[in-house]
């Protein structure tokens, strides 16, 4: 069954994909698997803080105001292939939305210990979602390397950076999971 992606001039066949594609799809997926297993672990180093927890979201209203007033930016948002969400649209919206959580991690690993893991598979993780889109035969764009760095001005206290913390860390782990679902999209479909 092919199916056209529009605006790319390039056709996606389900199954056989093309080495190079399925191995960058099959390598970024296995690292998203470890940094879920990896979040838990960094989570219960990192938040000493009573009262959060990976598990649950903001439990209170001061809580979540608190987070709202840290401005810390959520990743885009990823959808399922179709007319409007292109492999390109995905592929990119991946790349910002990682680089978004490694510069976030740079931001909160210099003030919290029990991250530097975390923060190096999310780079290995970046690494691998630019060698799928070199495998896609997809323009490179420049990636913002700044978002997130404006979140140490903010991080005034110790309890600011626990709000952060918690809310990087639940915030990344959605993420992932929204990744994961869009690894296995693109798992079906080949390059032709």
């Amino acid at each position: 069954m092919k199916t056209l992606i529009p605006e790319m001039k390039k056709v996606w066949k389900k199954d056989h994909s093309p080495p190079s594609f399925r191995e960058a799809v099959e390598g970024a997926k296995t690292l998203v698997e470890k940094i879920l297993e990896e979040l838990p672990p960094a989570y219960s180093a990192a938040i000493s803080a009573q009262g959060f927890s990976l598990d649950s979201p903001i439990q209170n209203l001061n809580l979540h105001l608190m987070s709202m007033s840290l401005q810390i930016p959520g990743p885009p948002v990823l959808k399922p292939f179709s007319d409007s969400f292109t492999l390109e649209t995905c592929v990119s919206r991946m790349l910002a939305g990682v680089q978004l959580h490694q510069n976030l991690l740079a931001v909160l690993s210099g003030r919290l210990a029990g991250l530097e893991e975390l923060k190096a598979d999310v780079r290995d993780l970046l690494a691998h979602i630019m060698k799928l889109k070199e495998a896609a035969l997809m323009e490179g764009g420049a990636l913002e390397q700044n978002r997130g760095s404006d979140l140490d001005a903010r991080l005034t206290d110790s309890y600011t950076v626990q709000v952060a913390a918690h809310t990087v860390l639940t915030q990344l782990r959605s993420f992932c999971h929204d990744l994961t679902r869009s690894f296995r999209a693109l798992a079906t479909y080949r390059l032709l």
